[in-house]
């Protein structure tokens, strides 16, 4: 893991699995590095009411599936799992990908998240403040057996709490000043640049609920660390984020690795405002397809322009 931060593969979309969508929308898979990203993958995900197989399906929207051309064997798959899918392709090509880092609307997924370890992926990933767990010093109990009918199984004493209590629990002495990258204001660093900046508390402790219990074996949940945001001046934290990278991983480093996912906003904002990304206006599977193809083999050409520069000129995206 000495060089994850420099080879970091981020897995992000837009319009994420938290948000409300009646229409297909694209998902993306970015490669990425603490100077440099591109998109490498993508699929369209397809709610429900397109799907001519699901319940929820409308006959309407099933309808202009053929007229969009959509493959018939192609229907609705949840967008973790599609992420997936597209780390399984990615790794297929012979790219190593060290580490996944995606937002929220993943990482409060258990199910991306065992997925991602049943891969042999590290991960930083996106949570919800109410996403529950326990401390890591929690200890499940049994109750004294009286003899008769099934043993006791052990449990924890205690209902889990959200991450953010637990944050909050541990008190602004827990936060620690980190500076990850450099940022576009002007500062007074070498690079004439200001450091980002804020304050980060990383506290180890046990993710709970149905889904991470039914895939643990034995009574204890498993450990990982809770990173939580909670800038100078602010009443409570403002970010959290899982991983399950070593127990002595420093707090700046798994800041740092959180905050990576930044550049999939940047590519997508290049792609947006330079490249045509959004400017699609086709309503065909193939024709979607081959926009997005263009448009990420042309990010990716100026990526590598900006790369060979020599690094008095370039300047950091």
């Amino acid at each position: 893991m000495s060089r994850a931060a420099g080879k970091a593969r981020t897995a992000g979309s837009e319009g994420g699995p938290s948000q409300q969508c009646d229409g297909p929308t694209r998902l993306s898979l970015h490669l990425a590095s603490d100077h440099a990203s591109a998109a490498v993958n993508w699929r369209l995900f397809l709610p429900e009411t397109w799907d001519p197989r699901s319940p929820q399906a409308d006959p309407d929207k099933a309808a202009r599936r053929t007229a969009c051309q959509i493959p018939e064997d192609v229907g609705h798959v949840e967008k973790w799992q599609l992420a997936l899918d597209m780390l399984d392709e990615t790794r297929s090509w012979g790219i190593e990908v060290p580490l996944a880092i995606a937002d929220a609307g993943y990482g409060d997924a258990a199910a991306f998240r065992h997925g991602l370890q049943a891969r042999g992926l590290n991960y930083v990933v996106g949570i919800s403040s109410t996403l529950s767990a326990q401390p890591a010093g929690a200890v499940p109990v049994a109750e004294p057996y009286s003899g008769t009918g099934r043993p006791p199984v052990a449990k924890y004493p205690d209902k889990p709490r959200s991450v953010k209590e637990l944050v909050i629990a541990a008190g602004r002495k827990a936060a620690r000043p980190v500076q990850w990258r450099e940022g576009s204001r002007p500062g007074t660093g070498r690079s004439g640049r200001k450091r980002m900046s804020s304050r980060f508390v990383a506290l180890r402790i046990r993710p709970a609920g149905r889904e991470v219990r039914q895939a643990t074996d034995g009574p204890e949940l498993p450990e990982c660390w809770l990173l939580a945001e909670w800038p100078a001046g602010e009443p409570e934290p403002v970010q959290f984020w899982l991983s399950d990278l070593p127990s002595g991983m420093p707090v700046t480093t798994l800041a740092r690795l959180a905050k990576l996912r930044w550049r999939i906003e940047h590519d997508y904002r290049e792609m947006k405002q330079a490249l045509g990304l959004a400017h699609f206006e086709g309503r065909t599977w193939g024709g979607r397809h081959h926009h997005v193809t263009l448009v990420s083999v042309a990010h990716a050409f100026c990526t590598l322009q900006r790369l060979a520069q020599t690094p008095k000129d370039a300047a950091p995206a």
